[in-house]
């Protein structure tokens, strides 16, 4: 017989609390549905395909939002403070200063995945799902497509389409088209 692990929980507070010691100083982690999860080194890829696309987006959307790339947002009801490789949020300037952004200043996230394609497809995305954020882009470097998740209901995206060409067009931007290929080349 096995004996039940149990497994410590945290909440934003405790992580705010570590991070402020410097506890975590030296380590690249996120807090995802309370635990402590350790990120991946950035390998060249996905380097290079979150700081392009980053651009592309900035010169698409211009004063309509703001891209963040790598930073956290924070999601209350789960405990998760996880950092997206791009989040594409509301402008509002030094409100940031006081906290990261919340689900409700979320337009949509996008992560560039090759080790961490599960974790990103799974846990990551139910926790946006479940924290009402709209929109959910996965680029899959391992096979050069575009994942989109949408639709969250009760911590699960109802929609799922992958893509490799053509344009589509974020929900909360339906006049700016964004070119697939651009975000895959």
């Amino acid at each position: 017989m096995t004996p039940h692990v149990a497994i410590a929980k945290w909440t934003l507070e405790d992580y705010h609390q570590m991070i402020a010691a410097g506890i975590l100083s030296d380590r690249r982690v996120e807090l995802l549905n309370g635990e402590i999860i350790e990120m991946p080194p950035e390998g060249e890829p996905h380097a290079y395909y979150a700081s392009t696309v980053g651009d592309y987006l900035r010169a698409l959307l211009v004063e309509q939002a703001q891209i963040r790339e790598s930073h956290p947002i924070t999601i209350p009801a789960t405990q998760s403070e996880p950092e997206p490789d791009l989040a594409v949020v509301q402008p509002l300037g030094r409100e940031y200063l006081q906290h990261h952004p919340y689900p409700e200043n979320v337009f949509w996230l996008m992560e560039f995945s090759d080790t961490s394609l599960k974790k990103d497809l799974e846990p990551k995305a139910n926790a946006y799902a479940a924290a009402g954020i709209p929109e959910y882009w996965v680029i899959n470097l391992q096979r050069m497509e575009l994942v989109v998740m949408r639709n969250p209901v009760n911590g699960v995206y109802q929609s799922q389409t992958t893509l490799t060409e053509g344009t589509i067009t974020p929900i909360a931007f339906p006049d700016v088209p964004i070119s697939v290929r651009r975000l895959l080349d």
